[in-house]
């Protein structure tokens, strides 16, 4: 597990990359009970304006969750997670999630961390989700 003592302001966090499943997506509509189907259906979500079905927002907040606490290494400093949800993610989309320690504050052993998951479309970068944050407080160590 990092400790507060290792965290510096500007820190990286190690990227998490993970190719999106019609299976992932499936399965998390199962898992979670959300079976909306924009989720499932190609003709449905077609009719909604996309390419064909879409992963959950929470789908891709899960990845962004998973590479914040990879990086801590245990999830008991993680007091919120705020995050907007700014396009959608489909099958085939590769994902990266990553983040920046933005602040570090010793009198309280807190930090901020900006988070975020982009995706490379058409030739650009998309964010999923971007400008996103984490608050985490981590215990005295006395």
């Amino acid at each position: 597990m990092i400790t507060f003592d290792a965290i510096t302001a500007g820190d990286e966090l190690p990227p998490l990359t993970r190719v999106i499943t019609r299976e992932d997506v499936r399965a998390y509509a199962e898992a979670g009970g959300d079976r909306n189907p924009l989720h499932l259906d190609d003709d449905v979500a077609r009719k909604a304006g996309f390419d064909g079905v879409i992963a959950h927002g929470m789908f891709t907040m899960g990845h962004l969750s998973a590479c914040l606490t990879r990086w801590l290494g245990d999830v008991s400093p993680i007091r919120a997670m705020r995050v907007p949800f700014r396009a959608p993610v489909s099958p085939g989309d590769t994902i990266v999630a990553g983040g920046r320690v933005r602040t570090v504050e010793a009198r309280t052993r807190s930090a901020i961390v900006e988070l975020w998951v982009r995706v490379e479309r058409d030739g650009s970068t998309q964010h999923p989700i971007k400008r996103g944050e984490a608050e985490l407080r981590f215990p005295d160590e006395n």
